[in-house]
């Protein structure tokens, strides 16, 4: 097995700069924001990378680049306080988008968020917890990250609009479109867009064990995922959805 460890910059003075994690076979690495953007743009299904992400890595296999993760803030910054008691906006981060290659082998979704939160506790200590979603039309309910041991904090339905092959967040409809482009567009596309209504469920994962305590959520036992041939998911509940693809992350 190929030896995982931190993978750095020499400096000047002081330690070296961690930039990465993983081993020669597969880690994640800091990419620039643009590059970053691009593919996202050009692979994730919304289409539409994130402003407020500032943690841009790539996913390489050997030396080639097969996926992106994106972390930064929530869409709205100061509700961490309200999820993590006493969370400052530099305390935590959620992972606000993620894509990977058809090409990236079987299980590599989970090694890429695992890499990626090793890569984070290395070179951001300040950060105590890290939130993301999962919803329907990324299947399995998150399993991606019950696999890498996130607590999961329940679900709630939010609305989305497609206009054009893009997706956009129904916060938006009320955003000042004179200071978002992407509030603008689907605004002025509303009467031709589709909206359907999507079930998310919220994942947290801890790096220091300690702030678990501080979460003002509930915790919840994992949602159940059955393979189905129709195509098709259950919960516990017995409600479905159809499958939309591989297991991906957004906030808009």
């Amino acid at each position: 097995m190929a030896k995982k460890d931190y993978i750095t910059n020499p400096t000047l003075f002081g330690k070296p700069e961690i930039i990465g994690f993983g081993s020669d076979e597969f880690h994640v690495k800091e990419v620039g924001r643009d590059l970053a953007n691009q593919l996202i743009v050009k692979n994730h299904y919304s289409h539409k990378f994130y402003n407020a992400s500032y943690i841009h890595l790539g996913v390489y296999i050997a030396s080639k680049l097969v996926g992106i993760l994106q972390y930064g803030y929530a869409m709205n910054p100061a509700s961490c306080g309200s999820i993590v008691k006493d969370t400052e906006l530099d305390q935590y981060l959620e992972l606000n988008r993620m894509w990977l290659s058809d090409d990236a082998p079987r299980n590599s979704e989970s090694k890429a968020i695992s890499y990626s939160l090793k890569y984070i506790k290395g070179k951001y200590p300040k950060i105590k917890w890290v939130q993301s979603f999962a919803d329907e039309r990324c299947n399995c309910y998150g399993v991606v990250y019950q696999a890498c041991s996130f607590n999961f904090y329940g679900e709630h339905e939010s609305i989305f609009w497609t206009l054009n092959g893009e997706v956009f967040h129904n916060s938006l409809m009320t955003r000042n479109p004179n200071l978002s482009k992407a509030a603008a567009k689907i605004q002025k596309g509303k009467e031709e867009a589709t909206s359907e209504s999507l079930r998310q469920f919220r994942y947290i994962k801890f790096l220091d064990e300690r702030w678990k305590k501080k979460c003002l959520l509930k915790e919840k036992p994992y949602p159940k995922h059955y393979d189905n041939s129709n195509g098709f998911g259950k919960t516990e509940a017995g409600r479905a959805f159809k499958k939309y693809g591989k297991s991906c992350t957004t906030v808009d």
